[in-house]
């Protein structure tokens, strides 16, 4: 098939690296892998950070010039056969691809789609009745999480869903080294340095890692961004253990993941955390906090350890424990490793799409 595929939240295209921008990406090559022909069909960032009624009527006036030229570009090219939709939800509804499918009479599908109760409030609310109509006119709602899943069913049974658990291309992660013999042992962590979540999880990071200090590891952190000098003060209070090394070319990752002992990062209110699925795509053991949808990404016991939630104590005490049992580590490593590579990996998700959209061909 022809497949139009759109991100309202982050065009696969943008500049600024990040979770979504990776996850679109993989989607466009999954499908392609799947068999069908994929362009990306606007750049239209729908995105509004804080309800804003003046902006979001700019919003709409900017997706009718949008709609206005893929009409005029089909017009020339044809329309395609369906219409796929990353990550819609309250703060970036997609106010393109559901008014074009029904009035070309294509099939629209969306991935990763989120709904939210709670945000029935001023200007949220116009946006909230966006995601509810395209979930409603949607063939099918892909879902990456079954907390995504759950939501959906609880606001409609009759929405059309299926799960594509989250995965990465795995092609540049090698085998996990053996005997690594680090010392000390090296810590490390792959995030982008920004107010929020993200901010927060190093903070608790922070915490966490104060309580071991009486155990030698070196900390490793990888990621740059607006809140950097709030993150070093997070980290101030563990001395000289703590390595900056910056944004990293994505292909300088995998390595430095591979040379490491221990991926630790808390993952405050991750959607479920494509780093986590690198981490261990390197063979590394996770630690890191069980909540939103982390254990959609690392199996408790089997490829890493979760802790309660702003729980910096325990957190300490898995890092602790890993770090004095190196057998158990390994262990850990080689379950990881296959878990992403065999049921995680882009192949895997590539099949899933095919039999997903199978039903779609004519």
């Amino acid at each position: 098939m022809r497949i139009a595929f759109y991100a309202p939240l982050k065009s696969p295209e943008h500049p600024v690296p990040s979770g979504d921008r990776l996850m679109a990406r993989l989607l466009m090559e999954a499908l392609r892998r799947a068999g069908h022909t994929v362009d990306l069909v606007s750049e239209f960032r729908s995105f509004q950070a804080d309800p804003d009624e003046a902006g979001y009527a700019r919003l709409k006036r900017e997706s009718e010039s949008e709609i206005v030229r893929i009409a005029a570009l089909w017009a020339e090219t044809g329309r395609p056969d369906l219409w796929f939709c990353y990550h819609p939800y309250y703060k970036a509804p997609d106010l393109i691809g559901p008014r074009l499918t029904a009035r070309y009479g294509m099939f629209y599908v969306t991935a990763e789609a989120s709904w939210s109760p709670r945000r029935f409030v001023g200007s949220w609310a116009a946006a909230q009745d966006y995601v509810l109509a395209a979930l409603r006119q949607a063939s099918l709602n892909i879902c990456l999480t079954r907390r995504d899943r759950d939501g959906l069913q609880q606001m409609a049974s009759t929405y059309r869903l299926a799960m594509l658990p989250p995965f990465i291309d795995t092609a540049a992660f090698g085998p996990p080294a053996g005997e690594k013999h680090n010392t000390p042992p090296r810590l490390i962590t792959v995030a982008m340095m920004r107010p929020g979540d993200k901010l927060d999880s190093y903070r608790m990071l922070g915490r966490a890692l104060r309580n071991c200090l009486d155990v030698p590891w070196i900390l490793t952190v990888v990621g740059d961004g607006p809140a950097a000098g709030e993150v070093r003060q997070a980290l101030s209070g563990l001395g000289d253990r703590v390595v900056y090394l910056g944004e990293r070319d994505p292909g300088e990752i995998p390595a430095l993941l591979s040379a490491s002992d221990l991926f630790v990062w808390p993952g405050v209110n991750e959607a479920f955390g494509m780093a986590f699925l690198e981490a261990q795509a390197a063979g590394l053991p996770v630690v890191a906090q069980n909540q939103a949808g982390v254990a959609e990404v690392v199996r408790d016991g089997v490829s890493g350890a979760l802790v309660g939630p702003d729980d910096p104590i325990e957190f300490a005490q898995a890092v602790r424990q890993l770090l004095a049992d190196e057998d158990r580590r390994r262990a850990l490593s080689t379950s990881a490793y296959n878990f992403v590579h065999v049921e995680r990996s882009l192949d895997r998700a590539a099949a899933t799409l095919k039999a997903l959209l199978s039903r779609f061909e004519r």
